[in-house]
């Protein structure tokens, strides 16, 4: 089969084109033939060596497509299955091997590419506003790049909480979708400090939770703008990691909250990533929800997408396309 692999760490230079062996599924797993990857900055920080990945290796966290063949004691889908995954590696192929109890059976009307467009983002969305930070009506939470791929499901899930929206973009074009998504205010960075703008629409009370997927160039000014007791919920670091900072910060700025979550850990169960893949579903079945996708490259131009989306001129998501719809 021919497969997109890293053999050493680096720039999207080191992305290859190549042939590779045809994956076989050993026990409890299935092989589906990919048709759709999806792109995610994960996918960057393994490529970069930032979050370390044996070598050599396929990229690819997410994915969708159709099951080819399973292995012994597999119950949970069949050959012939429409089915999307996330957190199992090796989606820039054309195909995968998956354990399938991370396999969401697709239902229909939704697409392949529908379906490896919202898993993972979609599903991180989730868990930040029903989990790691259960919003409630009325308080305020501050979505950091809010016209990417997380950033326009997160706004639209907080806004469903009756929360209000701040939302942060660097151009009009962005400004406009995070309005579309529900935001409330938007505050252009590439235009005013956005720790100075949050102070100015919340009246100095600043807010209750921060939603931050940029890392080092917002982290200790999102410390500053979060109430006492306030939640930092760090889920990314697409402008690089987080410098070591004494902990002693987070008292003296209001005995704050910091939390580094990953989507792998609210996804510990087969019935709570069902939760939470078929609620997404449903609300784009019902139009409730909408999705955004930015474009769709051939996999062979997997670094071309790569740098795309590390330039940060994302509005939506990015996908791979193995075979198309």
């Amino acid at each position: 089969m021919k497969a997109i692999r890293v053999h050493e760490y680096g720039s999207a230079d080191v992305l290859r084109w190549e042939e590779a062996p045809l994956p076989e599924p050993g026990r409890g797993e299935a092989r589906v033939r990919v048709h759709v990857a999806g792109l995610n900055f994960i996918d960057i920080y393994q490529r970069r060596g930032w979050y370390k990945t044996p070598l050599p290796f396929v990229p690819g966290q997410e994915g969708a497509g159709v099951v080819e063949s399973v292995g012994e004691g597999v119950t949970e889908v069949k050959p012939g299955d429409r089915v999307a995954w996330t957190m199992s590696l090796g989606a820039y192929a054309d195909y995968a091997v998956v354990p399938a109890a991370r396999l969401v059976p697709v239902p229909e009307g939704i697409s392949l590419h529908q379906a490896a467009a919202i898993l993972l983002q979609g599903m991180t969305a989730h868990y930040l506003v029903h989990s790691t930070f259960p919003l409630k009506a009325g308080q305020v939470a501050l979505v950091h790049a809010a016209a990417g791929g997380v950033g326009l499901l997160l706004t639209q899930l907080a806004r469903r909480l009756g929360a209000r929206v701040i939302a942060t973009v660097s151009s009009e074009e962005k400004a406009a979708l995070a309005r579309e998504a529900g935001a409330h205010d938007v505050i252009r960075y590439d235009q005013e400090d956005f720790e100075a703008a949050v102070r100015r629409l919340t009246e100095g009370k600043g807010v209750d939770v921060v939603y931050d997927s940029v890392g080092k160039d917002t982290f200790l000014k999102g410390l500053n703008i979060l109430k006492p007791r306030g939640y930092m919920v760090l889920y990314g670091q697409s402008s690089g990691p987080v410098e070591p900072f004494d902990p002693q910060l987070l008292n003296q700025k209001g005995s704050l909250f910091l939390t580094r979550p990953t989507l792998l850990h609210y996804t510990l169960t087969r019935e709570e990533l069902l939760w939470r893949a078929n609620d997404l579903f449903r609300w784009l079945q019902e139009g409730s929800l909408s999705l955004r996708i930015d474009r769709v490259f051939p996999l062979v131009q997997a670094a071309e997408a790569h740098r795309y989306m590390e330039a940060r001129a994302t509005k939506g998501k990015v996908l791979l396309e193995i075979v198309p719809e």
